[in-house]
């Protein structure tokens, strides 16, 4: 049996009890499911990008993509590439150091630009757990203006041509303000090119993009004002009105080209820097720049993908045209051959395959044969033409006697000197465009076998006879007593044989044309010494093949110089001289043009009238 207090006790404890259970709040319900209602898909790609991004590391961070190509080194202070090393190009002098791509960037690739083409370098958040060691990698920050950006750098991993070359670059944005933002007032950062040695040509190195299928192209003198003067400018701008297909930054060999995967209508900046290749050396001038981001409006919480393919690599025309079919119209225009670009493309191509045999029997020596060859092979297509060129100037120095006593005669009438000559020209049968037609046709052909090796990335580091590096002068030492002139032998040959060349030619013209010409080859001398050796070794294998030519044609018996018989058909440069002849000869006699004269007489007077 309880005592009675046990059971107070109890009926205390069950009473408390009771209340307890009777003032418990109600749990709340839970909240009904969320059913989409909108017909558009859930995009679960950017689900990441609605989560703050983690707290970037204060230090610089790098992470490494390799190619057979191309070390990409990327860092998270901006998120991009801070500079990409080539693994088989080296730096000029060196078989050890490669060749950096925006070694002297005022920021990494694929960096965001803000108001006044200024880098946002801010740092970013890598995100391991997306990126794959070596092949990807992934960073995400959000940036003062309140977009969240995630970027996503990736190998190409396919066997098309310039594979190595190339990264896929996806940018994704999300609006996480209150206000609706326009993407356009951001751009991507291409990249800064700067010249690779101190002799490198200024003009080469600049921004390009290309639109409406034509390339255009802005070195670093184009900050100057222009030519015609102006005040200098800081930015330059593309201001397109056509989709832009791609842009990048370049220098003598090599570029950096970033490529939307969907052209839009946008903008390219670019500005200008002085830097130092060496502290001892004058500085050169190195261009950055920028492509604008599509014009685009972002409301709250909105998010938008832009894909780009990055390509860093050398202007390699072969492999640039082979991208053509795989990677989209325009590569090969990067190689930027300018007006003769279908003659430089063609000796190009031609130089390549004697490479490419050579390169069987001669390795060390294939490319230096090549320019050779190739040289020969130009020669041999003019033969004809040259041959007839000299034909046409040996019968032109033998009417220089003749000319000499028509000068003499006539000395005070010069358009009696120019109808008599153009007499004689019609009387020996002697077309006086003859002689200068080869030399025509040879300009175009020059200046696109000068483009082409100017550009030709091949020729880099290899070696020819005493020639280190065909794209670098051929050096052999520096002249002390002359403030270290560099002895450049080629161009020395080349100046030589050139003079020797001329020795040869048939004179024409009076005494200060043929001395005018007999001053030549030092004028060439001069501008080819301190270019690539390659330029040079093209030259004097040209001069040399002239010279055997012209010692071939001196074997061939004289042209005879005998008057034209009555009704040989004349050539048009022969008629044009009759025409002329005749010209001048209605001229003397008081006629207008050789036209009859059709005026119509004066009317007689009439005799007065006499009567009514």
């Amino acid at each position: 049996m309880y005592d009675r207090k046990t059971w107070v006790v109890l009926a205390l404890c069950g009473g408390l009890l009771a209340v307890n259970f009777y003032f418990k709040p109600t749990p709340p319900a839970e909240p009904p499911a969320v059913i989409q209602t909108t017909d558009k898909p859930t995009d679960t790609s950017h689900a990441d990008l609605t989560v703050e991004p983690p707290p970037p590391p204060t230090e610089e961070q790098t992470v490494k993509l390799e190619s057979s190509e191309v070390i990409f080194t990327l860092t998270n202070m901006g998120g991009g590439i801070k500079y990409a090393d080539l693994k088989n190009q080296f730096k000029v002098g060196s078989n050890t150091d490669h060749v950096q791509i925006n070694q002297r960037g005022s920021g990494p690739i694929g960096a965001l630009a803000g108001a006044g083409e200024n880098l946002e370098n801010i740092a970013y958040a890598y995100k391991p757990d997306e990126s794959v060691a070596g092949k990807k990698a992934v960073y995400i920050a959000k940036l003062p203006s309140g977009l969240i950006a995630k970027k996503t750098f990736a190998l190409v991993e396919s066997d098309k041509p310039g594979s190595p070359y190339l990264l896929d670059f996806d940018l994704k944005l999300e609006n996480a303000s209150t206000n609706a933002v326009n993407l356009n007032q951001w751009s991507l950062f291409l990249g800064e090119a700067s010249p690779l040695y101190q002799a490198e040509v200024g003009q080469q190195t600049g921004f390009f993009w290309r639109e409406n299928g034509g390339m255009n192209f802005k070195d670093g003198s184009a900050f100057k004002g222009g030519m015609l003067g102006g005040s200098p400018k800081l930015v330059l701008k593309s201001e397109s009105t056509k989709p832009v297909e791609f842009a990048g930054v370049t220098n003598q060999f090599f570029a950096t080209v970033i490529r939307p995967k969907e052209a839009s209508v946008t903008e390219v900046w670019a500005k200008k820097t002085d830097v130092n290749l060496t502290p001892e050396a004058k500085p050169v001038t190195s261009v950055r720049a920028g492509i604008q981001l599509p014009t685009a409006t972002l409301a709250p919480s909105e998010l938008k993908t832009i894909s780009y393919n990055i390509f860093v690599g050398p202007k390699h025309n072969p492999l640039l045209r082979k991208m053509e079919d795989n990677w989209g119209d325009g590569w090969g225009d990067v190689m930027q051959y300018g007006w003769f670009s279908i003659v430089s493309r063609t000796l190009n191509y031609i130089l390549n395959s004697y490479h490419s045999l050579l390169d069987k029997v001669a390795v060390n020596w294939s490319w230096g044969l090549a320019v050779i060859f190739l040289t020969i092979t130009v020669r041999l297509c003019i033969w004809p033409l040259h041959a007839k060129s000299t034909h046409t100037m040996k019968k032109m120095s033998k009417l220089q006697p003749k000319m000499a006593e028509i000068k003499e005669k006539y000395a005070d009438d010069p358009n009696k000197i120019n109808t008599e000559t153009m007499g004689l020209y019609k009387k020996y049968g002697i077309n006086p465009l003859g002689g200068c037609l080869p030399m025509f046709i040879q300009i175009p052909v020059f200046f696109g076998f000068y483009r082409m090796l100017q550009y030709a990335v091949e020729l880099r580091g290899h070696s020819f006879l005493w020639i280190h590096d065909l794209s670098q002068p051929d050096t052999l030492t520096h002249l002390a007593f002359l403030n270290n002139l560099p002895l450049n032998i080629l161009p020395i040959i080349m100046a030589i044989t050139s003079f020797l060349q001329m020795r040869m030619t048939p004179k024409t013209g009076d005494a200060t044309q043929q001395k005018i010409m007999m001053f030549m080859p030092f004028m060439f001398f001069f501008f080819c010494y301190n270019f690539a050796s390659a330029l040079a070794l093209y030259w004097t294998t040209q001069n040399i093949f002239s010279i055997g030519q012209t010692w071939l044609m001196n074997k061939i018996p004289e042209p005879e110089l005998k008057a034209r018989t009555t009704g040989e058909k004349q050539s048009w440069a022969q008629r044009m001289v009759a025409r002329q002849a005749e010209m001048e000869r209605v001229r003397k006699q008081g006629g207008t043009n050789g036209m009859r004269d059709a005026t119509p007489d004066k009317k007689k007077p009439r005799p007065p009238r006499t009567g009514g």
